[in-house]
């Protein structure tokens, strides 16, 4: 058995990143598809050196997003699944702002269509830092310390692909080493796969990869034989 299920990717900004890079990758990780992607950004940690200047390019990004018919060229976010899924994430942001988190941009919706929505000052007991959100909803929060970066991505229930912008290769290589989620990609982000990589998840993220060659392991039944020359 195959199991892919669902995520609460993470990408982690170091203070040597290329900002701009990583504000665009962002974007488009965050918010295609409208959010629903199990992969989908959902967590940016950001060195505090590099905070306000990641924070201030990627909702100047983000604020110029096309909402609209996704059958439309000009459209980069259609509209959500189902109204159980709009009225389920407005709740998750009224909580989180009544929880002390701030709405940077979006936040509201007009029908199926939500806007873009970035939040900070959220805490990782919140709705929507600990769940899986598969909206357009992506949380900023500033780290000082890498390790203590890596540890809150591992603190999820989930660990299906993780992100890291680094030039520092120290770091990438304790990235991939200690990141408990089934695909590390430096400098990228979580969103990022093709599909003939082995694909999935640890813990609640699923069980086995997919990709050609991996789902055919998957599914293979491994038998050995031993043949010795007779006496």
């Amino acid at each position: 058995t195959t199991l892919e299920l669902g995520g609460n990717g993470a990408t982690i900004i170091d203070d040597s990143a290329d900002i701009e890079r990583a504000a665009t990758a962002c974007v488009m990780g965050g918010f295609g598809y409208s959010g629903q992607v199990c992969n989908s950004v959902q967590r940016v940690y950001i060195h505090r050196k590099r905070y306000d200047e990641f924070r201030d390019r990627f909702v100047r990004e983000v604020e110029q997003l096309t909402l609209g018919d996704p059958t439309h060229e000009a459209t980069d976010l259609g509209p959500l699944i189902s109204d159980a899924a709009v009225e389920r994430i407005q709740n998750w942001i009224a909580e989180a702002v009544q929880r002390g988190a701030k709405v940077l941009t979006g936040g509201n919706t007009e029908g199926r269509l939500f806007r873009p929505t970035v939040l900070e000052d959220v805490t990782e007991d919140m709705t929507v830092m600990c769940e899986e959100v598969f909206g357009p909803i992506v949380n900023l929060v500033p780290f000082d310390d890498f390790n203590a970066a890596l540890e809150a991505v591992n603190a999820s229930e989930y660990g299906l692909q993780a992100g890291v912008f680094t030039n520092d290769l120290q770091h990438a290589m304790l990235a991939a080493r200690k990141l408990d989620v089934g695909g590390v990609m430096i400098n990228n982000v979580s969103q990022w796969r093709v599909d003939q990589m082995p694909y999935g998840g640890n813990k609640n993220s699923g069980v086995g990869r997919e990709g050609p060659r991996f789902s055919v392991e998957e599914m293979t039944k491994l038998k050995m034989v031993s043949l010795y020359p007779g006496a």
